[in-house]
């Protein structure tokens, strides 16, 4: 475990330092007394479990770190260390994990990494989709690059049907509103997508992410990790990241958003 503590005050940085390591003696940790420096490292490739920051320091805030780190490295889980109670609910607003007053002890250090969700072998062994604001798809915290834009645009596709089987004809008129299943030309164009869209997941080792049998094709959702699903499975932190925008890149998703603000009047 990789776990970065960060505080403007060298005593209290080594003292937490001195605590998280008693805590976790196994984990690697790594001291930082400004917040620029450790966001350097998470540019550069170091990627935290767990971030343990001070909220009040010169230049970089300890909030403002919090969302940045979140942005370069998405699984990384906060902890705020400070003196200074009323931060409390902006600190959970982003979601931090963990708010903890000085001094530190190995109690709280304990008491807060327990609360953490442990990751299961099977989480790890899913592609993780967005399709809140733009759609994204990650495998093990890195982008997916598709190298064709309309492969990425059926995989959104296969994921808005959630699960349901289409086929050519439904694919060519659904995402570009032409043609039908008995356009031969269209069907060998599709047949190039779909092939492009399963070399791309086979270089990841997910090609069976996808379901192909009798001329159709869907997917399997049991392998996704996608926040449109967990929020239609009542998780609230998925709910509050819809921001009203829904695959914001395809203009024939915007009858799924649609639905998505009417369920939320």
């Amino acid at each position: 475990m990789l776990i970065f503590a960060i505080d403007d005050e060298e005593l209290v940085l080594e003292a937490c330092g001195k605590e998280i390591k008693k805590a976790v003696p196994d984990a690697e940790v790594v001291a930082f007394n400004r917040a620029k420096a450790a966001l350097d490292a998470i540019k550069e490739g170091q990627k935290p479990d767990v971030v343990f920051s001070d909220i009040e320091m010169p230049g970089i805030t300890g909030l403002e770190l919090a969302i940045k780190t979140k942005e370069l490295s998405p699984s990384t889980k906060i902890i705020f260390v400070t003196g200074y109670s009323e931060y409390a609910i902006e600190a959970f607003k982003i979601k931090a994990h963990g708010y903890l007053l000085k001094p530190l002890t190995v109690q709280d250090i304990q008491r807060e990494l327990d609360y953490i969700p442990k990751a299961t072998v099977a989480d790890q062994d899913k592609l993780e989709v967005r399709c809140f604001g733009h759609f994204d798809v990650y495998w093990k915290g890195e982008p997916v690059i598709f190298s064709r834009k309309q492969a990425k645009e059926l995989f959104a596709y296969l994921i808005n049907r959630e699960g349901a089987a289409c086929n050519t004809g439904e694919i060519a008129l659904a995402l570009w509103q032409e043609g039908g299943s008995d356009n031969k030309a269209e069907q060998n164009r599709i047949r190039v997508i779909i092939n492009d869209l399963k070399n791309t997941l086979k270089e990841i080792g997910m090609e069976q992410v996808l379901i192909r049998e009798h001329r159709e094709i869907a997917i399997r959702k049991d392998l996704i990790d996608c926040d449109y699903y967990r929020m239609l499975e009542g998780d609230m932190d998925a709910l509050n990241e819809y921001k009203g925008k829904y695959m914001s890149d395809y203009s024939w998703a915007e009858m799924r958003n649609g639905s998505i603000q009417f369920d939320q009047e």
